[in-house]
């Protein structure tokens, strides 16, 4: 049944709450995406935004606040003195305890009469269902209301489902906005165009045509401020479990009948359940976890994992997942796909690569013994697409030497470029859905990803130490070479 069909834009007035307001996410993505949205024109003009918080500020303390730490977010080029003056009549705070019911009675009186409602709840997710009763309870959600939910959306298929049925009781599937940033990259939307808006790959985009698939997700900084929470979450929940997996679907799925919100999702949810349950041996074969230890980043030394501020002592939280992931179907049939995801590593770099087939003979002496054709999608930190190619090199004789085609879509088209979250925000608001997880597919990625974390319990080994500033476990690399292989940086 399809209950996910788009609506047509709100109408005035909109009221978008941030449960979660004057936090980490608020202040780094969230209010400067709806700056950018509001400086062209992609709010509805009778839009309030309201932060909620528990501080017990007046709107002039807020607004002063903001002044101070969201500013720095924002580029220079985009900041104008108007803009930012009336993005900030468009603020409003709030002082809620999101676990006080009494609190929501507050939160009532400061909302349009007769507003379309967007809550964005930018909090742990334990407090998720209590602030949905709680909305419930003041009266305060409709059939027009949307909720998004930040991730981690559960620590394990179960708690997931516990959440998914706790907001399910307040909100219909349809009006439950599951985000993940990475789909609002616009070079992951491009992937799709990509694929099947044009001829020239598909009838290569499958075995035996492509060797292996990659998917890496690095990033150089270490768990900072995020100790806490990451310490009890760890890489292959924070990042394996929704980024990568969303991203593999998007590389793997078959051609939706149309970019209806279902019908994309139909076929993501098909990869999902695609994938090969992994077996004990599996997981001791084909699953690398690491944690970083002390080294170098970026030029400066950077202390180990067990170094941290707020990380207990003799941690066995991985940082780092590498692993070797099939999927069941005819047009990937015995194409590994690597899936690798660390912090405090070389440098801050996402990327998809196909690598195709080698060739089964080659007429040119100097030809490398293995193909070097490659398509590569980079996600970060700048979006291009590059396919590496064999050309002759300028001279007598037939020496061969690899070149480029590049995509570069920062110079390819005039237009500019909404960041992730700005352009996810945008869609919350005129109630897309393409772009966001379904709760089918929560689910099938947490029945994918929780045997491998239970195997790796049952195996009690550390995870394997790696230096801050390298691109994660040696384990990682031999991974990669049983297949006949190496992460596209290491060649």
């Amino acid at each position: 049944m399809n209950t996910s069909k788009p609506r047509p834009a709100p109408s005035e007035p909109l009221d978008l709450v941030i449960f979660g307001g004057v936090g980490d996410l608020s202040v780094r993505k969230l209010l400067p995406a709806l700056y950018m949205a509001h400086l062209h024109n992609n709010l509805p003009p009778a839009t309030r935004i309201h932060a909620l918080g528990r501080q017990a500020w007046e709107r002039t303390e807020f607004v002063a606040f903001v002044q101070e730490k969201v500013r720095g977010f924002i580029e220079n080029k985009a900041f104008t003195d108007a803009a930012w003056a009336s993005f900030l009549d468009r603020l409003n705070y709030v002082s809620v305890d999101a676990t006080q019911a009494p609190d929501f009675h507050t939160l009532a009186a400061a909302l349009q009469s007769g507003s379309d409602r967007v809550y964005y709840l930018a909090t742990a997710p334990s407090l998720f269902v209590g602030i949905c009763a709680n909305l419930h309870g003041a009266g305060l959600i409709d059939e027009r209301a949307r909720v998004v939910l930040e991730k981690p959306l559960g620590h394990d298929l179960a708690s997931a489902r516990q959440i998914n049925d706790d907001v399910g009781r307040y909100f219909q599937e349809q009006q439950i906005f599951r985000i993940d940033h990475y789909l609002g990259k616009e070079t992951v939307q491009n992937l799709m165009v990509l694929r099947f808006g044009n001829t020239i790959f598909e009838p290569l985009w499958r075995s035996p045509y492509i060797k292996s698939v990659q998917i890496t997700v690095a990033e150089a900084v270490g768990v900072g401020s995020r100790a806490g929470f990451y310490d009890g979450t760890g890489a292959m929940r924070d990042m394996v479990q929704n980024h990568l997996l969303q991203l593999l679907c998007i590389v793997a799925m078959e051609p939706p009948v149309s970019l209806d919100p279902d019908a994309v999702r139909d076929e993501k949810l098909k990869v999902l359940r695609s994938l090969r349950p992994m077996t004990m041996a599996d997981v001791a074969r084909d699953t690398v976890r690491g944690q970083y230890s002390a080294g170098a980043s970026n030029g400066d030394a950077a202390v180990g994992y067990l170094q941290e501020a707020n990380i207990p002592e003799g941690s066995a939280t991985e940082t780092f997942v590498a692993l070797k992931a099939h999927i069941n179907n005819w047009r990937w049939a015995n194409v590994p796909i690597f899936l690798r995801t660390g912090k405090r590593m070389a440098a801050r770099q996402s990327e998809i690569v196909i690598e195709f087939a080698d060739l089964p003979f080659t007429i040119f002496q100097d030809s490398p013994h293995k193909s070097v054709n490659r398509l590569m999608i980079r996600l970060q930190p700048e979006e291009h697409i590059q396919l590496h190619m064999m050309a002759k090199e300028p001279g007598s004789g037939m020496k061969l030497r690899p070149v480029n085609l590049n995509l570069d879509l920062e110079t390819a088209f005039s237009e500019r470029r909404a960041e992730a979250y700005e352009r996810l925000l945008i869609d919350v608001i005129k109630g897309r859905l393409t772009h966001f997880m379904r709760r089918d597919e929560l689910e099938a990625a947490w029945s994918w990803v929780e045997p491998i974390i239970n195997g790796w319990q049952q195996l009690n080994e550390k995870p394997k130490a790696y230096t801050a500033g390298s691109w994660g476990p040696a384990a990682s690399s031999a991974l990669m070479a049983r297949e006949g292989s190496s992460w596209v940086e290491e060649s």
